[in-house]
């Protein structure tokens, strides 16, 4: 099993929403059916711009909570040092 932590957005330097899942392609389609979270529903958060992949769920959570703590300009230069162009990544990860 692999896990996952994850950064999606509605649109480059968007908003941008932080999570955490055992199953990103389940979760991908919660998002885009606008029922992954209230807050990613409300600002219809749909694009997986950014990914991190872990063996252990310890490691991802504490990860997500580290990103969670970092100012925005140091996420979206995460995100763009990954992805610049913030295109859509669901169908693409492993």
């Amino acid at each position: 099993m692999s896990f996952y932590v994850y950064i999606i957005s509605n649109k480059k330097m968007g908003t941008i929403y932080i999570g955490y899942t055992n199953d990103l392609k389940k979760r991908m389609y919660r998002h885009k059916h606008g029922v992954g979270s209230k807050f990613a529903s409300r600002y219809n958060l749909k694009t997986l711009v950014y990914y991190e992949k872990f063996n252990f769920p310890m490691p991802a959570i504490r990860r997500e909570k580290q990103l969670k703590k970092w100012n925005r300009s140091w996420k979206i230069n995460l995100i763009n040092d990954f992805n610049p162009d913030w295109k859509d990544l669901t169908y693409f990860f492993d």
